[in-house]
């Protein structure tokens, strides 16, 4: 489950040196027309990353998009999610990025901050309809007081249970709480288990959890201007929460969780719970397989109630070249891959749960995207502003997180040293 951010880590800091030299060509944004030309004929490149399987999908939804637009030309590749962005840090260096590009949220600010994406705000409300994307949805692809990604999709933190298991267990759902009482529950359930499985994980090895927290106390992890919102106190108060089910065995041992690897203690069938973003329950079912059909889906634990703690992430996002020669029919393009009923038809949720209310309404749900729709509809109350677009180097400082959480799970550091070990990473990438 985090091989995309080992990905993400392993190329963070080439892209960003590459990255550096494509800004300083900058090119600056052109000069947007009010309304596109249907007669111009024009060529677009468009990249994504995925599987064949989207493939096909992209490849329907172009052949729809050619019904109205007959004049664009379409040309599509696709390569794995590593490759994609190695691909794209060597056309950043030479200037010449693909005009339409699936996008993931950690580059969004890297790639804006030096000039290579466009402008998108001259679109929206014309070419790009905003009507069916929320304030929300279209907030999350702001850097820095301008819009240069559009969400295809959307998930939010959750917590999702093994019914199987807990029926197994003879412990109920998990009613929701403070952070202590799901500590609680999950001691209940590693107690009803008798030894066969554990009631979850060391929720304090996530930093979204960490974030969470944040969020509630009307903090941040960082803000727009790369500035943590905790200090070496608060991180160690939060690493600290979780030491008694650490040592207690209230939680899965790591060394349990290395031996069932790359799977993880969830879609193992090992812990009867875990805390993730809420699009990974497809994931989920294909590990446990046969004999498991449904997963429970509901809100995590509160640290403060009626706070605003939760958002929505997008999955992905469609961006445009700033050096692009066709900005409308790219935009063009981009409206309907996100809008379209024809795309919220076509594509279902294989991007995610549709963003846009008009391609949702026409996706055909299954029972588990259906569950993660009225998942995302029952937080409302719980949802905020989305955070700024995650700092240059976020995956590292993630990555570091996460590595730090297994070593206290293990006993291999204590809280204050891997405060220390923490700061003095987030420190380096943040320049300090």
């Amino acid at each position: 489950m985090f091989s995309k951010k080992r990905a993400l880590a392993a190329v963070a800091f080439a892209t960003g040196a590459a990255l550096a030299l494509a800004g300083c060509a900058g090119g600056g944004d052109p000069e947007p027309a009010a309304t596109f030309d249907p007669d111009e004929k024009v060529t677009l490149d468009l990249a994504f990353w995925g599987n064949d399987v989207r493939a096909e999908l992209y490849n329907e939804a172009i052949a729809a998009f050619n019904e109205e637009y007959p004049n664009i030309t379409v040309n599509a590749t696709f390569l794995g999610f590593p490759e994609f962005w190695e691909k794209r840090q060597t056309e950043a260096a030479g200037g010449n990025l693909p005009d339409v590009m699936q996008f993931d949220y950690s580059y969004l600010r890297q790639y804006s901050q030096n000039n290579l994406l466009l402008d998108l705000d001259p679109y929206l409300g014309g070419i790009i309809d905003t009507e069916p994307l929320s304030e929300n949805i279209l907030g999350i692809g702001v850097v820095n007081d301008t819009t240069y990604g559009i969400p295809t999709s959307t998930n939010a933190w959750g917590l999702f249970t093994n019914p199987v298991l807990l029926e197994q267990a003879g412990v109920d759902e998990f009613a929701g709480g403070s952070w202590d009482d799901y500590a609680a529950w999950m001691t209940e359930v590693t107690e009803g288990a008798g030894g066969a499985f554990w009631g979850g994980a060391d929720y304090a090895g996530r930093i979204q959890n960490f974030e969470l927290q944040l969020r509630s106390e009307g903090s941040y992890l960082f803000n727009d201007a790369g500035e943590p919102g905790f200090d070496e106190a608060r991180l160690t108060e939060f690493w600290e929460s979780s030491a008694d089910i650490r040592e207690n065995g209230t939680i899965i041992p790591q060394q349990r969780v290395e031996e069932v690897a790359p799977k993880g203690g969830f879609d193992s069938a090992l812990t009867a719970s875990e805390l993730t973003w809420d699009n990974f329950g497809a994931g989920y079912l294909g590990g446990l397989g046969e004999g498991y059909t449904e997963l429970g889906l509901i809100e995590p634990p509160v640290t403060e109630e009626g706070a605003k703690d939760l958002y929505l992430k997008p999955s992905m996002l469609h961006t445009i070249s700033a050096k692009t020669d066709h900005p409308e029919a790219a935009a063009t393009l981009v409206n309907f891959l996100i809008n379209s009923p024809e795309s919220g038809e076509i594509f279902g949720t294989n991007r995610g749960l549709p963003a846009s209310e008009t391609a949702l309404a026409a996706a055909d749900l299954d029972p588990l995207s259906q569950q993660v729709k009225d998942y995302e509809a029952s937080i409302a109350d719980r949802l905020g502003d989305a955070p700024p677009v995650p700092i240059v180097g976020y995956g590292t400082i993630e990555e570091k997180f996460r590595q730090l959480g297994i070593e206290l799970a293990f006993g291999t550091v204590t809280v204050d040293d891997a405060v220390s070990q923490f700061f003095s990473e987030m420190n380096v990438v943040l320049g300090q």
